[in-house]
């Protein structure tokens, strides 16, 4: 029955809530580890008290698992068991009165935009220096650079998943003037607005592209010899991490999603409405947007800390 019961819910996800692949095989993971976990204590999902979700979730914390994680995995039981009860398959659901672990607020790391000035500064400096001579063509090195360069550029004037990002078909940007249409998490889309240097970028990226006669035919923006047919986001969050070091910038504090985080902030720092932002970022709930204002809040406070000048400890 737990597994008839479990298959139904992955499907009901997939089909109406529109759950991607990666959060159905998520929700496969944790409700398997659940439901042998009470088949061991001869329990099932059709009986599980409140007692043994809590007990679950307990030995979960003296497992390790850090707070964050046991949260998820209370996400996926209370929709799991919401959806047994919704469906009738038992009476009650033991999981509206259990509470979460309590977690510190993680705030975004975002980049300054002087640290994002010295970012595109530096693509363009590893463009300059990957140019070969006329005569011998356009090079692997350089077409990687002005790739980068392009992936850069569109990333921080958009605002993109990495996984959108990589991923958007040639065709999009064949069609754009002013944006993109981009189709988000859930298979939802959304427009997203380019910059004059964003276009720039990706059009010299193209070209290059063109007359090197490699991917003739990709369906895909920044096409590659991989699995996918276009470039893995490992393969762009390494490159970025190495072109952090030649900006200056510590490699563990930039990654695709903090340029993303960057993005944001830097629009609502210039005066941006909030809900403009959420819908050019694809956030379904207002909520996940409002942790910029935060991250401005705190920036307020450090300057009026560290710059204040009745705020002097000496």
């Amino acid at each position: 029955m737990s597994e008839r019961a479990l298959r139904a819910f992955l499907a009901m996800a997939a089909a109406e809530k529109g759950a991607a692949r990666n959060t159905i095989d998520a929700y496969r993971r944790d409700l398997d580890d659940y439901i042998a976990q009470l088949s061991a204590q001869g329990s099932s999902v059709e009986k599980a008290s409140v007692a043994e979700i809590r007990a679950y979730l307990q030995s979960l914390s003296e497992a390790g698992y850090k707070p964050a994680t046991i949260a998820r995995r209370l996400s996926a039981l209370r929709q799991f068991h919401g959806f047994l009860y919704a469906e009738a398959l038992r009476g009650d659901d033991p999981t509206v009165t259990l509470e979460g672990p309590r977690r510190g607020a993680s705030l975004p790391k975002v980049l300054r935009i002087e640290d994002v000035d010295r970012l595109l500064a530096a693509v363009q400096r590893e463009v300059a220096g990957a140019r070969g001579p006329a005569n011998k063509g356009l090079a692997r090195k350089e077409l990687a650079a002005l790739r980068l360069a392009a992936l850069v550029e569109l990333l921080y004037a958009t605002g993109l998943r990495v996984s959108e990002l990589v991923a958007l078909p040639a065709q999009s940007f064949a069609l754009a003037k002013d944006g993109i249409l981009v189709r988000g998490k859930g298979g939802k889309e959304r427009l997203v607005l380019l910059t004059e240097a964003a276009k720039a970028a990706v059009r010299t990226f193209r070209a290059a592209l063109e007359a090197s006669g490699l991917h003739k035919g990709s369906r895909f923006l920044f096409p590659a010899d991989s699995e996918l047919g276009h470039l893995p986001r490992q393969v762009f969050a390494r490159d970025l991490k190495r072109l952090a070091g030649a900006a200056g910038l510590r490699a563990n504090a930039l990654s695709p999603h903090v340029l993303r985080h960057a993005f944001a902030t830097h629009l609502l720092q210039n005066g941006a409405d909030l809900r403009i932002v959420q819908q050019l970022l694809g956030h379904a709930d207002i909520a996940t947007t409002q942790i910029y204002t935060h991250v401005l809040d705190e920036r307020a406070r450090a300057m009026v800390r560290d710059l204040h000048p009745l705020n002097d400890s000496d």
